[in-house]
């Protein structure tokens, strides 16, 4: 069984970060360890939440677990809260990872041409770093921009999106997939480059009108879960994001739907019939 240690907050209630990626990549079949950065009362849509910050423990739990001599097979990282955890994070892949562990990135910190209120574009730069050592990372269009110095459009087309793809290949990922890439009206998906191959792959669906927090939390714990498999890029990406488009519906169609996240609990069966048909494909 594959171990994967995911790095990021835990919200106590809520559905997203950690509270999504535990579950959906121990449903997947793997062994599943987490390194909380901050704990919350609730994700951040709440009012007045309370945030206890773990940054000072960080070390103190790896530094323990490489005692224990523990080894781990991915390391995924999430939303980190500021340039020193992410410069923390930096070196606490460098100290477990070894030419077999696989690192993916999903660097959270903005959407919609905006930076989250939290972080400035020095905080960007900060996350450009950790992804320039990640085998694979996930940004949205907006985070992608900020990381590479590229103006953000609402309106592209598919060489815009080769040229943030290209751009952050320069930086150092072998494997960028930009999310949330529509290419044509009512549809959305993911469009990544395969550094390796020379390769660009493409996944599209129909759009779902709804928004939900931690979607985008849901789409990239599945792709990396799928990545582990050594399915085809544009596979994973396929199973992602038809998973999440599924879930978006059942929640939106639902009358008591929780407001706050989607019901990904109702639809795990759903995840695991698709890994199942594609991994006999």
């Amino acid at each position: 069984m594959k171990r994967i240690l995911t790095i990021q907050d835990i919200s106590c209630l809520g559905k997203c970060s950690l509270t999504v990626a535990l579950p959906l990549l121990s449903a997947m079949g793997y062994e599943t360890v987490i390194l909380p950065t901050a704990v919350l009362s609730t994700h951040t849509m709440f009012k007045n939440f309370t945030c206890k910050d773990l940054s000072a423990e960080l070390q103190k739990i790896t530094a323990h677990w490489k005692k224990e001599n523990i080894r781990f097979d991915a390391i995924y990282t999430g939303y980190l809260g500021t340039e020193e955890e992410i410069e923390t994070v930096i070196s606490i892949i460098s100290e477990f990872r070894t030419d077999k562990t696989q690192v993916f990135v999903d660097p959270a910190m903005g959407d919609n041409g905006k930076l989250y209120p939290a972080f400035d574009l020095a905080y960007a730069r900060h996350n450009a770093r950790l992804c320039a050592i990640a085998d694979c990372i996930l940004p949205n269009i907006t985070e992608a921009a900020f990381m590479t110095g590229l103006p953000y459009k609402e309106e592209y087309d598919e060489t815009y999106i080769r040229e943030l793809l290209a751009a952050l290949h320069k930086n150092g990922t072998p494997c960028p997939i930009l999310t949330g890439v529509s290419l044509s009206k009512g549809k959305t998906g993911a469009y990544g480059y395969d550094g390796l191959s020379g390769n660009y792959f493409i996944y599209q669906n129909n759009l779902v009108d709804a928004m939900y927090h931690g979607t985008g939390d849901i789409f990239s714990s599945v792709a990396i879960g799928a990545l582990l498999y050594d399915l085809p890029k544009e596979t994973a990406m396929k199973i992602a994001a038809d998973y999440t488009a599924h879930t978006i519906e059942i929640t939106k169609n639902r009358k008591d739907g929780c407001w706050y996240g989607v019901d990904f609990e109702s639809t795990i069966g759903y995840l695991l019939e698709l890994i199942a048909s594609n991994k006999k494909n």
